[in-house]
């Protein structure tokens, strides 16, 4: 295993570029199993989840090449259909083969997802949507069977708006027979670049962006080319990285307008946000961090995923903060791992109330999932003593060289190997 060794208290200064979007590109990936050819995907990050999903997607019989951020797809000699818990078990956007296997292919066998070991993400949205399309679903020895000789179009309507579930039934409905209608179909940027790829192909989808999507079915897709966009969690995350720093930096990002809430909050909190074509900026125009209360949401409402950088940003801040999750109830192992380091949280429920502290101290946390590691690598950064953050292998799943990039900004971070189990 490998681990980070930050040496805090070093304001972040300089210009990096953000990466394309992990999320996104999970998406748009098995997205390319509904056509016969070569799909190219550009602006893709070279992180473990986007191995993962290769490896997955190679097992299917694609052939895949990744070079310099561009993956091209060839899924002419698909031979399997099944997912097997192998790969499936180390993400839960492996799922996402569901609905353009079964689409095309009239049957799909997929292990029960796996992937961060917090809260319950459950599947049903995914499994009641393809029931409704008219597939036949069974179970067994953990995987999900799925059978159909043509799904048909009908109406899905969303309880709760799902970016994975509107994906995965946006996908089976391409090649459906009929007409579609998808009601409280997740708006989230990542949907809307699933929507508009699949148009490329040839796709009939109306509603893109909206939370009503109606699909008409086609016999079948071509492939295409497809540019991913940036990844606006990595951009968020230096973001609140230059502010809980007290820095100055600027990011190459070219879909501000995805982040607009977390500009609003850190202007709250005492940043000023610049905006210049694909440029974003931003810098501390106050002595001290003001406190602000986020509640997370829906797109465009506050990230999910930025919630833990979040509470990590308001444990400096000069007062009490409330940071509640609405998405994920129980997405808070970050906390105990901050309270080692000196904050003050108390947890009630779905809420982190954060008294602000004038500083954090060095110490050994461990990362338990993908962004309550960016928590703690963020509050690493600002104590004035050594931090160790154990377990970044989770980080890895979706940031790509994100030490080097907080290199190139002046912090002092290393990657080194560690002897833990």
């Amino acid at each position: 295993m490998e681990k980070f060794i930050i040496l805090g208290g070093k304001p972040l200064f300089g210009k990096v570029k953000v990466s394309g979007a992990k999320n996104s590109a999970l998406a748009i990936m098995p997205a390319t199993l509904l056509t016969n050819g070569k799909n190219r995907l550009t602006n893709i990050p070279h992180v473990n989840d986007i191995f993962t999903m290769k490896k997955l997607m190679e097992h299917l019989g694609s052939v895949i090449t990744f070079d310099n951020g561009t993956l091209t797809i060839d899924n002419s000699k698909i031979h399997n259909q099944d997912a097997p818990y192998e790969h499936v078990k180390k993400m839960r956007a492996s799922i996402y083969v569901l609905g353009p296997l079964l689409a095309r292919y009239g049957y799909a066998k997929v292990s029960m997802p796996g992937g961060c070991a917090w809260g319950p993400r459950p599947i049903n949205l995914h499994i009641d949507s393809m029931k409704k399309l008219g597939a036949e679903i069974d179970y067994e020895d953990g995987y999900i069977i799925a059978k159909s000789s043509k799904l048909i179009g009908t109406k899905i309507n969303f309880e709760i708006s799902s970016v994975g579930a509107t994906g995965n039934a946006l996908m089976a409905a391409v090649l459906a027979k009929g007409t579609t209608k998808i009601i409280n179909a997740s708006i989230e940027p990542e949907i809307t670049l699933l929507a508009n790829s699949l148009l490329k192909m040839g796709a009939r989808i109306n509603g893109i962006g909206t939370n009503i999507l109606e699909i008409e079915g086609v016999e079948d897709l071509t492939p295409n080319n497809c540019e991913n966009i940036d990844d606006r969690i990595e951009a968020g995350t230096l973001l609140i990285a230059s502010a809980i720093t007290k820095g100055e930096i600027t990011l190459e990002y070219k879909n501000s307008d995805h982040l607009s809430i977390l500009f609003e909050k850190l202007e709250e909190s005492g940043c000023k946000i610049n905006i210049n074509n694909d440029l974003v900026s931003i810098k501390n125009i106050s002595d001290s961090i003001k406190p602000v209360n986020v509640s997370t949401s829906i797109y465009p409402g506050f990230p999910t995923d930025l919630q833990a950088q979040w509470i990590a940003y308001m444990s400096l801040a000069n007062g009490t903060s409330h940071t509640t999750d609405t998405i994920y109830f129980d997405r808070f192992k970050h906390v105990p791992e901050l309270i080692r380091l000196g904050a003050s949280i108390e947890l009630k429920e779905n809420t982190a109330v954060v008294n602000g502290v004038t500083s954090l101290k060095g110490a050994k946390v461990m990362s338990t999932d993908l962004r309550a590691s960016a928590s703690l690598v963020l509050a690493g950064l600002a104590t004035k003593g050594q931090t160790e953050v154990l377990r970044i292998y989770h980080l890895d799943r979706g940031y790509e060289k994100i030490e080097e990039k907080l290199t190139k900004l002046g912090a002092q971070i290393e990657r080194v190997k560690t002897e833990e189990f």
